[in-house]
């Protein structure tokens, strides 16, 4: 693989990544005991976006490496993975 496509494959995980990680650690104003007036109590008590774009990049980067060592160093492709399907 060349450096494009590892870039889109990444590019692609990370929204992927950020969209599972968005609702990890969000408190709501309601489980803080302090609801802003005019909001909704479910909703999220402050931004977190700043940490949930650094641990989306971090797992995005495990992920996209450990696939960079499967396929370039260790040489694995799709010709590798065992047939799910028998023949008929």
């Amino acid at each position: 693989m060349n450096w494009v496509s590892m870039a889109a494959l990444f590019f692609v995980l990370w929204w992927l990544v950020l969209f599972a990680i968005l609702p990890f650690g969000l408190k709501t104003q309601d489980e803080e005991d302090d609801v802003t007036l005019g909001t909704v109590s479910s909703a999220p008590r402050g931004p977190h976006m700043l940490r949930a774009m650094l641990w989306t990049t971090l797992v995005t980067a495990i992920i996209v490496g450990g696939f960079y060592g499967v396929v370039n160093v260790l040489g694995y492709g799709f010709d590798d993975i065992p047939r799910i399907v028998p023949d008929l």
